[in-house]
């Protein structure tokens, strides 16, 4: 990106980020991708999205999906809860292959419920107890929920363009810019669920089933990885933000299905990170105790952070670039327009 832009967009971003030690992947460490994706969009990407109340205001709501998951309500747990994760593994479980699944949640749904009812025998037995939300019986929907929420950035992408050439009003404007910016700032938690391995795998709280290489089993394992190293290893996004990486169109012209075979992709991709994650965990690299080696995977979890910061602004990207024109909204202002009273001839 121009050199400029990412020097004065990093400043903005910085002078956003509250002075207060982090507090976990599921706040800081997703600030800090929704940072570094802010920071790696081009010039041309739209301006009222890099205000320094829109940078504060996308990296905020980084954290509002885990917000809803702190609610008692069971009805918005059974739908949020799913939408952060993938166990992978449970797609082959189930005779499914995540080249080929549905890019359709429901369709997908039908076919998972199939797969796993005749392959029954595999699947751990649920134990309604710990089941009060109803969402154990499912893998996750967490590259559905990425690949919808591109759809709704685009859509509203369309109507701001709608509104802009059609006649539309300052507050209709200015209320299209301000959805955009929520729905950046909220879908930027779920690529970065994405981008932790452990969101992406049945190893999710400590390595399950056979354990041929002693990996760890503590059930703590994720919390430490999703904000105690980051916090110890003091990993923010003043130091990664020379790092952001550009962000770039995923999926266009490859059929219909090609921005969720993309993000597919970008979670198996961080499925194969799963087992050098537990290895950097036994070799003692994540304790960031002081001890020799102990900040050693460092490293990794940043290059965690800067891969979903990638991935967000690319779908970000995608979702201003590829945006249809709402012939439907356009027609209605021009209605709206035609049906006006004529303004007053001017006085001779």
């Amino acid at each position: 990106m121009n050199p400029r832009l990412h020097l004065r967009l990093a400043a903005l971003l910085l002078l956003a980020a509250p002075a207060v030690p982090g507090f976990a992947w599921d706040y800081e460490g997703h600030r800090i991708i929704n940072q570094l994706a802010l920071a790696g969009l081009p010039a041309d990407f739209p301006a009222f999205a890099r205000t320094p109340e829109a940078v504060a205001r996308i990296a905020f709501l980084a954290g509002e999906p885990d917000r809803w998951r702190n609610s008692p309500n069971l009805s918005l747990q059974n739908n949020n809860d799913p939408n952060h994760y993938l166990d992978l593994e449970q797609l082959g479980w189930a005779g499914l292959n995540p080249a080929t699944v549905s890019p359709l949640r429901y369709t997908f749904a039908l076919q998972f419920a199939a797969g796993r009812a005749a392959h029954a025998q595999i699947f751990p037995t649920i134990n309604p107890d710990k089941d009060a939300d109803g969402t154990r019986e499912w893998p996750g929907f967490l590259p559905w929920q990425i690949t919808e929420d591109t759809g709704r950035l685009a859509s509203a992408f369309a109507y701001l363009r709608a509104y802009e050439q059609g006649g539309g009003t300052a507050e209709e404007i200015a209320n299209a810019q301000a959805n955009i910016i929520d729905m950046m700032g909220v879908m930027g938690h779920y690529v970065g669920d994405g981008s932790q391995p452990l969101h992406v795998t049945v190893h999710h709280h400590g390595w399950v089933g056979e354990n041929p290489h002693g990996y760890t089993t503590d059930p703590r394992f994720h919390a430490w990885i999703d904000g105690g190293f980051i916090a110890r290893a003091d990993i923010r996004f003043a130091s990664l933000a020379p790092q952001a990486r550009a962000a770039a169109v995923v999926g266009a012209g490859g059929g219909r299905d090609a921005l969720f075979r993309a993000v597919m992709n970008y979670l198996v991709a961080q499925n194969q990170r799963v087992e050098p994650l537990y290895e950097l965990a036994k070799e003692g690299k994540l304790k960031a105790d002081g001890s020799p080696g102990s900040f050693d995977g460092k490293g990794f979890i940043e290059e965690q952070l800067l891969r979903g910061g990638q991935m967000l602004g690319s779908l970000w990207l995608t979702a201003w670039r590829t945006a249809p024109t709402d012939h439907y909204l356009l027609d209605e202002l021009a209605r709206r327009a035609a049906a006006a009273p004529a303004a007053p001839a001017a006085a001779k």
